[in-house]
């Protein structure tokens, strides 16, 4: 019992894996991320009901948004330290606290301010997995592979979004608790945590903090690492890393990632509130949405490494995505726009994005490695401190921006109902001025109520007398507390929906100008823009792996005649003698 303890604690590879195993523990960690977004995300699916039955405002629905992203900021930070601590029992420990709040805090959570701390819990776990996992995946990654195994992590967030949009598109009809949708995604969490708990491993730091460019140097790798310094190399981290070619490009793509946070936490009360769309229909387009993002980050990814460049690929898609989030924030104040206009848009919008997206996450791990490849899980927190820090602050504004969500959601649904049930007499109840209302609530027979009650009628609904006296009876079998339900709420939820449109639109405005901020930030992160300059570092950096291996085994040779001197040393701490900058992808 207490060797296999140690072994689920001590998860650290000596050697550098072979292609399978390499591959198997790739998908663990991919795995283990999409469904720890499925977690962090389920809650945007249902998030109307969410607000109805705690009667949140949406003012209070996105304060949570914001203390979880808060929380997710400060783990971000201490996810740094898994240059120090590894990463694997991260990923492993985080499955567990979020699968456990997710499939048994949340549901059962008593008031708002219950759900909002489990929701913060599990934002700080994300937090902590948005640097562990692709710290994670680059260890595992040669830069000349690093674009299909970003693609493959970028699967992580984007999959777990499109689960989401499935599950709940295809359940909300048939299990009517908003609470299910919870005990679903921990408890698929639970079985991931039972995988990952027996399989993920990570390299051991002394082959982590070396910068591999191809599989060629696993053999270099192996033998640099008995010679490192590690506590040398992690002297020092954030003076290394936060610098203006880490934190710029990390502050440029989180205003970029302002379009996708929009869409994982609002796309539901959008669609819902001013389209008038079903929740099982918002969520169905979020499918289009994240299905187009899940194919683009994974061709572009083996794409660019083909090519051996990811700067274009970072422009065209980031260009494409300030076209495409412009015309959906025309379609904002046109009501009539169809749910297919609405599938095309955001299609191309979400592959435009992960056109830019999986490329940016090669190039800035790449970055990282350029300043020290020892330190590459203190960049990331540096990005996913940014990233959350952006999240909370435009977070913040949206409130102030969109203030007709509450009405709209919080009575929006009674009112429908009660239109459903009563839809001629509620028009007829429409038709008659508040004040003449008012007085046949105090007096049913009061003759002059009546008698302007019946004018007002004729003059809206453009019918005889008669007809309006047989409307206005009718009108009495609406129930007391229907017709209470429609005067107090009523003008607010109409004035609501006709403000809905202009403020979401306001709000679209503000993600199309964090793509624009975006593009100049692309220019400072480390890279090639033509293929024929990338593939000439390719060639050279080839020939300096040439001469390391043949030194190599010079040195082997020498070792078993007792004239050996050890392995070949780098330029630095895990570093070749070439410069990391003259790799094609770097």
């Amino acid at each position: 019992m207490a060797v296999s303890g140690i072994r689920l604690w001590h998860r650290q590879l000596d050697r550098y894996p072979e292609r399978g195993p390499r591959f198997a523990y790739l998908a663990v960690v991919v795995l283990s991320t999409v469904i720890l977004y499925y977690q962090q995300y389920v809650g945007g699916a249902v998030s109307p009901s969410v607000l109805a039955h705690f009667q949140m405002s949406f003012r209070y629905y996105l304060a949570v948004v914001v203390l979880a992203s808060v929380a997710g900021a400060l783990s971000s930070l201490l996810a740094g330290l898994a240059d120090r601590w590894g990463r694997a029992n991260l990923v492993v420990g985080g499955l567990l606290v979020a699968s456990l709040v997710t499939a048994f805090g949340i549901p059962s959570a008593p008031d708002a301010t219950v759900y909002a701390v489990y929701v913060a819990v599990v934002g700080f776990v994300e937090g902590i997995v948005l640097v562990a996992t692709p710290a994670l995946v680059r260890d595992f990654s040669p830069q000349l592979r690093r674009g299909t195994a970003m693609g493959v992590w970028t699967l992580g967030p984007v999959l777990g979004s499109l689960v989401v949009s499935e599950v709940a598109s295809n359940t909300l009809g048939h299990l009517h608790a908003w609470q299910d949708q919870f005990h679903i995604a921990g408890l698929s969490g639970l079985a991931v945590f039972v995988l990952a708990l027996v399989t993920l491993r990570e390299l051991s730091p002394g082959l982590r903090d070396q910068l591999m460019v191809s599989l060629r140097e696993r053999v270099l790798v192996e033998a640099r690492a008995r010679g490192i310094d590690v506590s040398a190399a992690l002297k020092r981290p954030w003076r290394q890393m936060v610098t203006p070619d880490i934190v710029l490009p990390a502050l440029g793509v989180s205003l970029f990632l302002l379009i996708y946070y929009s869409a994982v936490g609002f796309f539901v009360v959008y669609f819902t509130t001013v389209f008038r769309f079903t929740q099982a229909q918002a969520n169905g387009l979020g499918n289009w949405f994240w299905a187009a993002d899940a194919v683009t980050v994974v061709v572009i990814g083996v794409v660019s490494d083909r090519v051996g460049v990811r700067k274009p690929f970072m422009v065209a898609g980031g260009l494409g995505a300030v076209v495409m989030t412009a015309i959906f924030a025309t379609r904002a104040t046109e009501a009539a726009t169809s749910y297919t206009t609405f599938i095309v848009i955001i299609s191309v919008l979400s592959a435009s994005r992960g056109l830019a997206y999986s490329p940016w996450m090669a190039a800035f791990t790449e970055t990282a490695e350029r300043r020290n490849p020892a330190l590459v899980a203190t960049g990331l927190a540096v990005w996913g401190w940014v990233l959350r820090a952006v999240v909370a602050l435009a977070f913040l504004v949206v409130p102030y921006l969109i203030t007709s969500v509450t009405p709209v959601v919080n009575y929006g649904p009674t009112l429908q109902s009660i239109l459903a049930r009563y839809g001629p007499e509620v028009t007829t109840l429409q038709a008659i001025d508040p004040a003449t209302l008012a007085r046949l609530r105090a007096d049913q027979a009061d003759p002059v109520a009546i008698a302007r009650a019946v004018a007002d009628i004729r003059a809206k609904e453009h019918v005889t007398r008669a007809q309006a006296v047989t409307r206005l009876l009718a009108v009495r079998r609406v129930p007391a507390a229907d017709r209470a339900e429609l005067s107090a709420h009523g003008p607010e939820v109409a004035a609501a929906r006709r403000q809905a449109p202009a403020q979401w639109q306001r709000w679209w405005w503000i993600c199309v100008g964090g793509e624009v901020l975006f593009l100049p930030t692309i220019f400072l992160l480390t890279g090639r823009w033509r293929p024929s300059t990338a593939r000439r570092d390719q060639e050279e950096h080839r020939a300096v792996v040439d001469r390391e291996l043949a030194l190599l085994g010079e040195a082997a040779s020498g070792t078993e005649s007792g004239t050996g001197s050890g392995p070949p040393s780098g330029a630095g701490p895990g570093r070749l003698s070439a410069p990391a900058s003259s790799v094609g992808t770097s």
